[in-house]
């Protein structure tokens, strides 16, 4: 019997576009390399997600490229043309045989793109390479007319996801990607309408925002959430402040989106700066958006207890990561009371039982720190 402590975690939640979750959980979206060449999804891509399907009241997909240049990383899945509409559809009908919404998250790499993965130019806002990810190559500008290109292309992916069956897009604003490149004072150095003072660097975010929901308004035929990802600040001199995200998280909050999703790797973690570093971050992002729109409050959410803490801040959903990676059954364990028996550890001899692709498996095993990885020998 479920420990009626944990009660609100599995209330039911109502979007603003009328899209009806039956629970308070929904899974991050994560990266796990196990896509096609072509970006068609593959078959243990389909089983990962079946796997993880059955419980929460939605998944957040892995991030999907909407132009051709866009493709982040090897093994990931593509939106960025009419044939993958069919691909996309097969994704949407797994996740949705679990019982869960499906929510496609949708990204453009910039910068972040490996130069063997795009055809043409590594791009970004300006021709600056990242120092966050080691070896980055100098991207050319953007043009004008490239800009608003990919602006359409991020609508016609997400008219191919209503096409395709899903709930929802999630736009991805996050972790260094072109979105984000727009508004960091690093990576964007221009001078046109699309940078210089903060304003401008929300241009692009913003008019990525407009151009989904208005694909939505014309083309959605049922209730079709639009979410927005969003990093609160950069490890990078320059880069974007606290500050500025609350600034942008302002104006999001009068969009007519769904939710916003920060991205954080734990949530009682404190800004490095902004307007009070004794608080979270997860707490002054809610003092700014109030009640205009749900967060989804995320990182480091190991067990129940935590995830009440993370609705008891204020937050009107809890993203599990890592957490449904190593235990596919969280939800349903807490369902049935069984939160202590849990899983917390991963050792090598799981990967079965997980149903985790290889290449995403290889990772877990191979990256110090990224997972809790028991040696074969020890007991669950």
């Amino acid at each position: 019997m479920m420990n009626k402590a944990f009660k609100a975690l599995l209330e039911p939640v109502q979007l603003q576009s009328g899209l009806q979750l039956h629970n308070r959980l929904v899974m991050a979206p994560m990266t796990n390399y196990a896509s096609h060449e072509d970006g068609t999804v593959s078959p243990q891509e389909l089983q990962y997600y079946a796997r993880r399907s059955a419980g929460v009241g939605a998944v957040i997909t892995a991030c999907t490229y909407v132009s051709g240049n866009g493709k982040g990383f090897p093994g990931e899945f593509g939106g960025h043309s009419d044939e993958m509409t069919s691909s996309l559809a097969q994704l949407a009908d797994t996740i949705h045989s679990g019982g869960a919404k499906a929510i496609l998250q949708i990204f453009h790499g910039g910068r972040s793109c490996p130069p063997e993965l795009v055809n043409g130019d590594v791009v970004s806002a300006s021709a600056v390479a990242s120092e966050e990810r080691g070896g980055g190559v100098q991207p050319r500008s953007l043009s004008d007319e490239e800009i608003r290109d990919i602006i359409s292309d991020f609508g016609e992916t997400t008219r191919r996801a209503i096409e395709a069956g899903y709930d929802g897009v999630e736009i991805h604003g996050a972790n260094g990607y072109l979105i984000h490149q727009f508004f960091s004072t690093h990576s964007n150095r221009r001078e046109d309408e699309w940078g210089g003072s903060l304003e401008k660097r929300m241009a692009f975010p913003l008019a990525v925002v407009k151009e989904v929901t208005d694909v939505v308004r014309k083309k959605a035929d049922r209730p079709f959430a639009v979410g927005y990802r969003f990093s609160p600040e950069e490890a990078t001199t320059p880069g974007f402040t606290l500050d500025d995200t609350l600034a942008l998280v302002d104006k999001l909050a009068e969009e007519p989106l769904d939710y916003l999703h920060v991205s954080l790797m734990d949530y009682t973690i404190k800004p490095r700066t902004g307007p009070d570093v004794t608080k979270t971050t997860l707490a002054l992002l809610l003092d700014t958006i109030g009640t205009r729109k749900p967060l989804i409050g995320v990182g480091s959410v190991h067990t129940p207890e935590q995830a009440m803490e993370v609705l008891a801040a204020g937050s009107a959903l809890v993203a599990l990561g890592r957490e449904l990676i190593v235990e596919p059954d969280w939800v349903k364990k807490v369902e049935e009371g069984r939160e202590e028996s849990i899983r917390t550890t991963v050792g090598p001899e799981d990967q079965e039982e997980l149903v985790v692709p290889d290449a995403l498996w290889n990772a877990i095993m191979n990256v110090p720190g990224w997972f809790p990885v028991r040696d074969r020998n020890e007991a669950h």
